[in-house]
């Protein structure tokens, strides 16, 4: 299948993850719809007894900056060769799962060996048809990463630990019990940045459901953020934000992704956001937006945070899930680090001795460098 709307949505909403925002329909078909990196996607369907079983989204990259997926000293090592040589900073990569959330195999079960043999093959059949080498499941949690392992171990694949997610179970009645939940430090630190925000007579935080029209101040906001993230994989742009916020217009509202925009105003302008999605009773603090100008006298950053946790209560949900981002701070809200690895291959054996080779140490010192305390 060439898109997600091939998939009829009921088969698509019953194979995929229940309790993880970033599985719905309608992200997918954003994403293709967008320029956030990929040149072409794909979904490989497995069926058993004729009926769809399992599908496998696929993500082509061609002439992926490798300096824009390492950590801060590996991109100034490689910032010479990528002024001279450019073209040998760039590599054509297959990513298997979601391009921009945790990878699964979306299925109405646990994964046979056979599938996943069949599963691994198609994919690395694919990646030789599109000329695509380097081959990444990216972001799978372990026990879904060794339902593929017979596959994976079959191809030659080798794995390396990813960023972690960050996830805050959420056990509480209310906002107020979750901070009495905390230990002391971080509920000192939170009531403290909750007094500076509400401090700002100039500053109102609301939570908007309807938020097409302030999509390209959204964008000014997140470029303030992505100019100074150490990683620019999957960079979002205004097509998608626009097309998530909006939909189709035609569209059955209640098949849309259900989501709010945590939004901080100043006047009339929007200095601060934190886009929110809900499935079942898993949410997801998807990308977030900064005015840098104000974002420290005011706690914006935690602020937005508590507020999206706020609101995640009080829809009932029990989860609540973060970007790979700035560590430091969500653990203070509580979060645990849920560990990820990237599976990875290469279509040629000779570049497949080379990325065992090199992709490990460059990727590990990254992570270690990400989950460095910054205080």
């Amino acid at each position: 299948m060439d898109r997600a709307e091939d998939l009829p949505r009921p088969v698509w909403d019953e194979l995929a993850p229940s309790h993880d925002p970033m599985w719905g329909q309608d992200v997918f078909s954003a994403m293709q719809g967008a320029r956030i990196g990929p040149d072409l996607y794909a979904y490989l369907l497995v069926r058993r007894d004729g009926l769809p079983f399992a599908v496998l989204p696929l993500s082509g990259v061609r002439g992926l900056r490798l300096d824009q997926v390492v950590g801060p000293r590996e991109r100034r090592l490689m910032a010479p060769v990528a002024r001279t040589f450019p073209r040998l900073v760039r590599v054509s990569m297959l990513f298997c799962g979601n391009f921009l959330g945790q990878g699964h195999v979306m299925g109405r079960g646990p994964l046979p060996a056979r599938a996943a043999r069949l599963l691994v093959r198609e994919v690395m059949d694919y990646a030789r048809e599109q000329r695509l080498g380097t081959v990444v499941f990216k972001d799978f949690v372990p026990h879904d990463l060794e339902a593929l392992g017979p596959g994976l171990e079959e191809a030659g694949f080798f794995t390396v630990a990813s960023l972690p997610d960050t996830e805050l179970s959420l056990e509480h009645v209310d906002f107020e019990a979750f901070l009495n939940s905390l230990s002391a430090k971080p509920r000192r630190n939170a009531r403290n940045k909750i007094r500076k925000f509400r401090r700002q007579e100039d500053l109102r935080m609301e939570v908007l459901d309807d938020f097409g029209h302030l999509v390209p101040a959204m964008m000014e906001l997140y470029r303030q953020v992505m100019d100074r993230a150490d990683q620019t994989l999957d960079v979002l742009d205004e097509e998608f934000v626009r097309a998530l916020s909006g939909g189709d217009p035609g569209e059955d509202e209640d098949a849309r992704t259900d989501q709010r925009l945590v939004a901080c105003f100043e006047g009339d302008r929007l200095v601060g956001y934190l886009h929110c999605l809900f499935r079942g009773n898993g949410a997801v603090g998807a990308r977030i937006g900064l005015d840098y100008g104000l974002a420290h006298r005011a706690g914006l950053y935690h602020n937005l945070h508590y507020a999206a946790i706020e609101l995640a209560l009080a829809r009932g949900c029990r989860h609540i899930r973060f970007a790979q981002t700035a560590y430091e701070p969500k653990r203070e809200f509580g979060c645990e680090l849920v560990e990820q690895s990237y599976a990875l291959n290469h279509t040629g054996r000779l570049l497949r001795a080379v990325l065992r080779l090199l992709l490990p140490p460059a990727l590990e010192a990254a992570r270690e460098q990400a989950l460095a305390p910054k205080s």
